[in-house]
């Protein structure tokens, strides 16, 4: 893994990360907002210690685990991934509840136009910040996109410790076998 300076990750702020997505998406995963790790190396969940790439491959997304830098094979198993925010902080709570509204705006938008069968927006506080709904919780949503069916999974961040990779990864398979059978 590639070691940045602090100054480097601070740099990190003013880049934007683009999605990873393609064509006849399954799932479209959706992050809270790019950590300055992911935004200094250009990958999705790329800070030591989240839990992403373990979870989805433990829960049977991908066949083999998969590293930060290899995201771009996603789209080949039908999954993307996009993010709430797309402004990189060091923390989520550096984000503002505009930010998040918006957010959750111009995602809607991005849904109608990717049309992916499934959302899935790990973090249920950013579920619930971007879309209005605070009683909301980890599991299927009665929300839908147009033909898109809405998931929240439990976010990856190793700051998440009321889930284990093994039960976030069974929370996750949860999706994959709802996404199979569509």
């Amino acid at each position: 893994m590639t070691r940045f300076t602090p100054q480097e990750l601070e740099a990190a702020r003013a880049r934007r990360v683009p999605d990873v997505v393609g064509e006849d998406l399954r799932v479209l995963f959706c992050g809270i907002n790019p950590s300055l790790m992911t935004a200094a190396t250009g990958h999705h969940f790329a800070r030591p210690g989240n839990r992403f790439w373990p979870v989805l491959h433990l829960s049977g997304f991908t066949p083999r685990l998969l590293k930060p830098s290899e995201q771009d094979e996603l789209p080949s198993y039908g999954l993307g991934i996009t993010n709430v925010v797309a402004r990189p902080t060091a923390r989520a709570d550096e984000l503002s509840p505009q930010e998040y509204r918006e957010g959750g705006r111009l995602l809607v938008e991005k849904v109608a136009r990717l049309r992916p069968r499934w959302l899935a927006v790990v973090g249920v506080t950013a579920y619930r910040a971007a879309f209005g709904e605070p009683k909301a919780q980890v599991g299927e949503q009665q929300r839908t996109i147009g033909g898109t069916r809405v998931w929240v999974l439990p976010n990856p961040s190793g700051l998440n410790a009321h889930w284990t990779a093994q039960t976030m990864a069974q929370e996750f398979a949860r999706l994959r076998e709802a996404a199979q059978a569509d």
